[in-house]
């Protein structure tokens, strides 16, 4: 049971991934392209909540501003009353 589970461990370790990473020609490409997506996702992480939040607040603005315009007219219609 020990000696397939290290052997399966040992075979995992030596995917193309480890190749490829062993490999000095290509090996820089490859961080270069992995550096890139974990970049692409931590922007990614960021923007989406903060573009959300953003979008949220100021559509809440825009109604409750549209709100005391609704407010303000419905006052102006009305007969002063002396």
């Amino acid at each position: 049971m020990e000696d397939s589970f290290s052997e399966a461990l040992a075979e995992s370790l030596n995917g193309p991934l480890t190749d490829v990473l062993a490999d000095p020609t290509t090996g820089s490409d490859v961080m270069a392209f992995l550096i890139a997506v974990g970049l692409g996702l931590g922007m990614a992480l960021i923007y989406v909540p903060l573009r959300l939040f953003l979008t949220i607040t100021t559509r809440s603005r825009r109604l409750r501003l549209l709100q005391r315009i609704r407010r303000l007219r419905e006052e102006l219609n009305q007969p002063v009353n002396p």
